[in-house]
């Protein structure tokens, strides 16, 4: 995408005491209330007020140069990208706020509305942001970032006063997905702001760059519950090995329950052969989500000698999510049968289940990386049913190569316009993987 140049202020039509007056941006010896109305009255020009607004981006005054931020991100669009990096270096950490949300508005449209920065509240002590549970929402994988939102987002992270503009960087750079994020992002972990550590663990969570997955080892054992318990999450979504002996120690030592459940989890998700004889313990364990990380961990493990303890599991196994993780487990080791009892059309069939579909997604798109899965699932396309198609195309989208492109082409053509849609989009992020 082309950066925006910087606008160069030229003459525009204000509204001043009820009339609209031609005139050149105003100076800074006026007075700030008539250049913020100024920006407001461009800002109903959408898009044609834009370079109007742009005039006062650097605007001395506080109150004007925040009015211009605000009116800028509201609009949105790429045409608004050039100002929002140059607000996204204020001085000033609202400013930031809003600029950085701006920013990831352009590429995930939507954001803003529920952005950090619409939380902001002003008082003698400075600026204050209100951090909700970020959204799981991510830049479709299609859409090419431009480096320099990438690099404005970044030098938030890394330069600003406010640990909240620095932390809500870190959020924004999770949703644009970018690589070259993950230095800055790691370097963020060793801050000592819990939220700052929080938000950049989950950004590296949705960046999902194995090569990161180091940097959580050292805070599995924080003291914070809140920020002991995303690492964790993060070291076992990245597979650290690194962190596996600290993971063991926290799951010897846990008292409480959700711990000892986000250890096990990352154990599982890690699949550490050194952890086998554990997994096989648990896989008789009451615990439903324990036997379902145990099934993980043996299916990333890959062990032959284990597919009869696994296949008894999954022909015993009561509890949905625990047979899904089983019927992962059994694709893993190679069991590929499409027939309707088999274990690989246990997790296509669960693509139709709405509390099941998240996570059979989540494991067709692991098992898609392999092209022996693939091989065998397009023969079943023809036969799927709408759900099945568009998770298939969602995992292809995201773990395919040269093979799925022509089955995704002749998806796009799907009768059914959801399916249409869904595989467009996935055929859109593949070929920008590819090339």
């Amino acid at each position: 995408m082309r950066s925006v140049q910087q606008a160069v202020p030229l003459p525009l039509v204000f509204f001043l005491g009820g009339i609209f007056c031609l005139s050149q941006p105003l100076g800074p010896d006026s007075d700030p209330k008539e250049r913020v109305q100024v920006i407001r009255e461009s800002a109903k020009k959408y898009g044609e007020g834009i370079p109007e607004i742009a005039a006062y981006i650097r605007d001395p005054d506080l109150s004007v140069r925040l009015e211009a931020a605000k009116q800028l991100a509201d609009i949105g669009g790429p045409r608004t990208l050039g100002s929002l990096v140059t607000l996204s270096g204020d001085p000033d950490p609202e400013i930031q706020l809003i600029a950085v949300d701006g920013i990831v508005n352009i590429y995930v449209p939507g954001y803003l509305k529920n952005g950090v920065s619409r939380s902001v509240k002003r008082s003698d002590n400075g600026v204050k942001a209100r951090f909700n549970e970020p959204a799981d929402v991510i830049v479709e994988g299609y859409v090419k970032v431009a480096p320099e939102a990438v690099a404005a987002v970044g030098a938030v992270l890394r330069d600003s006063k406010s640990l909240d503009a620095k932390a809500n960087a870190a959020r924004a750079l999770g949703t644009l997905r970018t690589g070259s994020s993950v230095k800055d992002l790691t370097m963020a972990l060793y801050s000592k702001d819990d939220q700052l550590m929080y938000e950049s663990l989950l950004a590296l969570q949705k960046i999902r760059d194995f090569s990161a997955g180091p940097s959580a080892a050292f805070l599995v054992r924080d003291l914070n519950p809140k920020v002991q318990l995303a690492a964790l999450r993060t070291a076992g979504i990245l597979r650290s090995k690194q962190a596996a002996p600290s993971i063991r120690t926290v799951l010897s030592d846990a008292g409480i329950s959700r711990l000892r459940k986000e250890a096990i989890d990352a154990l599982g998700k890690i699949g550490d052969p050194t952890d086998r004889d554990l997994f096989l313990r648990l896989l008789s364990e009451k615990d439903s989500a324990a036997r379902a990380s145990a099934a993980e961990g043996l299916g990333r493990i890959r062990n032959p000698a284990d597919l009869d303890r696994l296949k008894q599991a999954f022909e015993d196994e009561r509890d949905s999510t625990a047979r899904l993780a089983e019927a992962f487990a059994l694709v893993s080791l190679g069991q590929l049968d499409l027939n309707e009892s088999s274990a690989f059309r246990y997790v296509l069939s669960d693509l139709n289940r709405s509390g099941q579909r998240s996570s059979a997604l989540a494991y067709l798109t692991e098992l898609s990386r392999t092209q022996a899965v693939r091989q065998a699932l397009y023969p079943a396309l023809p036969r799927a049913t709408k759900d099945e198609k568009i998770g298939v195309c969602q995992a292809l989208g995201e773990s395919g190569e040269s093979d799925s492109l022509q089955y995704l082409s002749v998806l796009k053509e799907d009768s059914a316009a959801s399916v249409a849609q869904n595989c467009l989009i996935s055929l859109r992020t593949l070929e920008t993987r590819l090339h």
